[in-house]
């Protein structure tokens, strides 16, 4: 994965190429559609995070409906498509280094930044160092440092979908804290688990004309389903995947009856996403291989944007659509060619002094 928010993907294995129907090995030609989700997906949480920020979640039920179903199935879908991207990991020593270069010490090197932007920029002087917690969006990267390690593992499991599913399911019965967002580590698990499972083939069903007929009304239908519903939720908490029942206020029976149903709408909504996903190259495809920097960056102008005040007065239909516009403006921004130039060495450091070739 060149870019997932994440880290460079691995290089097939023979053996994985050959389970794909490879004819020869070498590198596998890019996946527009690929790089689209990654693209698309990243617009989404960039909304998310924006809404959130804006309060607009909570005074309007529009942006409300509109967060509900976005967080159904935009990071679920960002995993799965990690998971997909990770088939070919082996843990070989060349694999290995890519991933700590990739993925840990970014997560390091913005953790650092992160918290000196809290400190000196937010006010928050209480703010200590705490490379365990991860901050806002960057419990992903540990998550996929974390999942991708394991990819070996789930090969040799038998059903793995099912344990990951029976493994998500049980990490809600107790309350698992912020240590390495080990919450939402567990309970993501079966969509990258899911995504390794899945083969090109599998992609190419979804983009069959009935198929995304299908999808567009699956998606219709869930975003009318959440603007019905949302209004009689009391929390949307359930959407964070990253607590269990007793933080939720609920009964085990009551959790694992959500959390199943949660679980099947969004299986549907991200295979219905993946269908309707352009599969060839647009303006933006290239933008899709620089999520990184968007995940990476836009967490800090959300939260400045939020302490100087600037979603005030964006109340109202046309104050919600110029907050939306402005995210999806900002993401795209964030994964351009030039702050790729400019960030790269934080972003995609060159450890060469570090790592072995």
């Amino acid at each position: 994965m060149e870019n997932t928010v994440a880290v460079p993907a691995p290089p097939a294995s023979p053996e994985a190429r050959q389970q794909d129907g490879a004819a020869a090995p070498g590198p596998r030609p890019r996946d527009a559609s690929l790089d689209n989700a990654r693209f698309l997906l990243l617009v989404l949480v960039v909304a998310g995070h924006t809404w959130s920020a804006s309060r607009t979640v909570q005074d309007s039920t529009a942006v409300r409906a509109a967060y509900a179903w976005v967080y159904l199935f935009h990071m679920p879908a960002f995993v799965l498509v990690s998971g997909y991207l990770s088939r070919g990991f082996a843990a070989r020593r060349d694999q290995t280094a890519r991933l700590v270069g990739g993925v840990l010490v970014p997560y390091v090197v913005f953790t650092c930044l992160y918290c000196l932007f809290r400190s000196e920029v937010l006010g928050q002087r209480h703010i200590s160092l705490d490379l365990l917690r991860p901050w806002y969006a960057s419990w992903f990267l540990v998550a996929l440092f974390l999942w991708r390690l394991g990819t070996p593992l789930w090969r040799s499991v038998r059903h793995p979908f099912a344990v990951a599913v029976l493994v998500a399911l049980l990490s809600g019965t107790t309350d698992n804290g912020d240590i390495l967002s080990f919450g939402r580590v567990l309970q993501f698990l079966p969509f990258f688990v899911l995504g390794l499972q899945l083969r090109p083939e599998h992609l190419a069903r979804l983009r069959t004309r009935r198929v995304r007929a299908a999808s567009a009304a699956v998606l219709a239908a869930l975003a009318a389903g959440a603007y019905v519903l949302v209004p009689h939720v009391r929390t949307l908490d359930w959407l964070n995947r990253d607590r269990g029942y007793g933080q939720l206020h609920t009964t085990l029976p009551h959790y694992l009856a959500v959390s199943a149903a949660l679980l099947a709408c969004t299986l549907a909504a991200c295979a219905a996403f993946l269908s309707l996903v352009p599969a060839r190259t647009a303006w933006f495809t290239a933008l899709g291989t620089r999520t990184m920097y968007a995940y990476l960056l836009h967490p800090m102008l959300v939260k400045l944007a939020q302490y100087r005040g600037w979603y005030d007065g964006l109340h109202g239909p046309l104050g919600e659509l110029a907050l939306t516009a402005a995210a999806v403006l900002t993401a795209t921004v964030l994964m351009t060619a030039p702050v790729r130039r400019v960030l790269r060495p934080l972003v995609e450091p060159r450890l060469r002094w570090l790592l072995r070739p």
